[in-house]
């Protein structure tokens, strides 16, 4: 399956459409939301605070994720960072390496649109451990609570861009 990352404002019509019908597990509802909630989210006017992003698996949308920024930015993220949201892997292609494609591709996707950005960080809940050991499997790094008990893990991206390049 060929692979890219793309903002959510630059899908097509039909591509929207595919996107409203992206599933997870339910018992990863608890977790990363459903896609209704996610786009919810996301302001009827482009915001330079958040962004969404849409993973297109042979051009049709198979993962969506949300990037928040200053001055949207969680409480419990450092002001040169971004923060990951709501990643979600469509529940029918679940298992095919496409959150691990979100993660590669993140980094650029993010330099390009706030080269100022430094870090992603990301809160996750200490009972999904099967997302903790996930993010720590792609490099991300755990540095304390982020609050009431979610563990906030840490990403450089000057770090996540040699990593990438070396292995492509």
């Amino acid at each position: 399956m060929n692979t890219r990352l793309c903002a959510y404002e630059d899908l097509t019509p039909r591509q929207l459409e595919q996107l409203q019908t992206l599933e997870v597990h339910a018992e990863q509802i608890a977790y990363s939301g459903n896609i209704e909630s996610a786009l919810y989210s996301l302001p009827a006017e482009p915001h330079p605070g958040i962004k969404g992003f849409v993973l297109l698996g042979d051009e049709r949308p198979v993962a969506f994720l949300l990037l928040r920024r200053k001055p949207l930015l969680a409480h419990w993220a450092e002001a040169d960072c971004a923060t990951l949201h709501a990643l979600q892997v469509d529940k029918r292609v679940q298992g095919q390496g496409l959150g691990k494609a979100c993660l590669r591709q993140l980094p650029l996707a993010v330099s390009l649109l706030w080269p100022e950005i430094r870090q992603l960080m990301l809160s996750v809940s200490p009972f999904n451990t099967s997302a903790l050991a996930f993010y720590l499997s792609q490099g991300w790094v755990e540095c304390g609570e982020a609050y009431l008990g979610e563990r906030r893990l840490v990403l450089d991206l000057a770090e996540a861009h040699g990593t990438h390049a070396q292995a492509s």
